[in-house]
């Protein structure tokens, strides 16, 4: 049986910002988050800070699971 692969959390991030109704300008402001640092990160173009990342993942109120990939250390 074939496992799921799951999507990469920049992928899932920015399908929720998609699915959220909201423009990426109201997002930005009602987080904190630069426009232009947002802009850049969904477009692919750089990454976001942790404090930005928890800003939008608790804006989006979203729930975020770590897991390890088999193989890994320390599994």
């Amino acid at each position: 049986m074939a496992k799921k692969r799951t999507k990469p959390l920049t992928d899932q991030l920015r399908h929720a910002i998609d699915d959220c109704g909201l423009t990426r300008y109201q997002i930005a402001k009602a987080t904190g988050i630069d426009e232009s640092a947002l802009a850049k990160f969904y477009n692919g173009h750089r990454g976001l800070s942790m404090g930005a990342l928890n800003a939008l993942g608790e804006f989006l109120q979203l729930t975020i699971t770590l897991g390890r990939k088999p193989g890994d250390k320390g599994e």
